[in-house]
């Protein structure tokens, strides 16, 4: 598995968008970079740009507003930044408002991917282009471009670190010769969020053969997407769910392993779930739990040795190219985008930019999030 460092990412995007470099304090304060080196053209001046986020409970949907408005208005935008805490009418009705407001432009990272086709249908009629942020809007022929990371490759990712954390990979990613059984059990993203199926895919691609070779074995039986799926990425949703497969399978005496999750909410919950029935203890160690994002609470826990890893996607990096796109776009240019086969929503495959993640663990958290200036170290203290 390729894991490059954050350093070697951000001068590639440097290079290729032509953006100046950020340096933050933190994950939702970074300085405010110019995404095109110059200031927003008279014709684009002043324009208010739309930016829908999905909630304020997860601390990385924060992180992406602030970086997407800071860098924004340091161009010279107008932005009206909405977060509608997982409620679909919400944001159906934040949106409603940016178009009646007069925003020329909408970045919306969407709660359910299929629930706004006529807010674009009017955003269209109105001149107004539409940037899916992270989370790909399906269903709709009005979504212009989307800005996302290698949402395979995040999937690819977590199973490899759990395969390193159960010692069925080396360091180097080879196959160690490990026969197991090894028990696990799998956690899925948001039904309705199209990344969930990209992670969950991009995971069970490397996971699968060892399943199949019976190296792992999934206990509870349960594998198939839509059973381990956890509505609204909910951490209690996945916390009750833990317990009720630890009822159900592991009451005789037998232990979890490793855990496959999509995502540092839910990895909390699953925790939480472990612990309650004695994991975390000399005699009964924490099962390898993966994760996604690299947020606070998570990457702390990694440093405690409870969960063993997560998968840093630098939204600075994110917030840097939607700002770049949304610059072009405003312009009358093309904006970069680096895909354009992968991401069909269902009505078109929609042109694409996509950024680089990493592995983190214990033994390189401080190098990544910390020398790169992602955390202060007073952050995970």
């Amino acid at each position: 598995m390729r894991i490059k460092h954050v350093a070697a990412i951000a001068a590639a995007f440097t290079l290729t968008l032509g953006l100046a470099a950020c340096s933050g304090s933190g994950a939702g304060t970074t300085a405010a970079p110019s995404a095109s080196g110059s200031a927003a053209a008279p014709a684009a001046a002043g324009a208010l740009v739309g930016v829908a986020m999905p909630t304020k409970s997860s601390e990385r949907w924060i992180a992406d507003g602030n970086n997407v408005k800071t860098q924004l208005e340091a161009l010279g935008y107008k932005v009206d930044l909405q977060y509608a805490e997982d409620d679909i009418p919400t944001q159906v009705n934040q949106i409603d408002t940016m178009i009646t407001k007069g925003a020329k432009l909408l970045i919306i990272a969407s709660i359910d991917g299929t629930a706004l086709t006529s807010q674009l249908e009017q955003a269209h009629a109105n001149g107004i282009q539409v940037i899916a942020y992270d989370r790909l809007i399906r269903n709709s022929k009005n979504v212009d471009y989307y800005s996302t990371f290698d949402n395979f490759k995040v999937g690819v990712q977590q199973a490899t670190s759990l395969l390193t954390g159960l010692g069925v990979l080396d360091a180097s990613g080879k196959d160690a010769g490990k026969t197991g059984p090894l028990n696990i059990e799998l956690f899925a993203g948001s039904p309705d969020d199209n990344n969930a199926t990209f992670f969950f895919n991009g995971a069970m691609s490397i996971l699968q053969p060892y399943i199949d070779k019976k190296v792992l074995v999934v206990k509870s039986g349960q594998t198939d997407f839509k059973t381990v799926a956890t509505l609204r990425w909910d951490p209690a949703t996945a916390q009750s769910r833990m317990e009720n497969v630890l009822t159900s399978t592991y009451s005789g005496g037998a232990l979890v392993s490793g855990v496959l999750s999509p995502y540092d909410g839910l990895s909390i919950g699953i925790l939480g779930a472990l612990k309650g029935v004695g994991y975390g203890t000399a005699s009964q160690p924490w099962p390898i739990v993966t994760g996604q994002d690299a947020e606070a609470a998570s990457v702390k826990s990694i440093i405690k040795g409870e969960q063993y890893a997560t998968i840093y996607k630098d939204t600075r990096e994110l917030a840097k190219v939607t700002v770049a796109m949304t610059d072009a776009i405003l312009k009358g240019q093309t904006p970069k985008t680096n895909d354009s086969k992968t991401y069909d929503n269902g009505v078109k495959v929609v042109p694409s930019y996509l950024l680089d993640s990493q592995i983190i663990t214990k033994d390189n958290y401080k190098k990544v999030l910390v020398d790169g200036g992602y955390y202060k170290a007073s952050d995970l203290s």
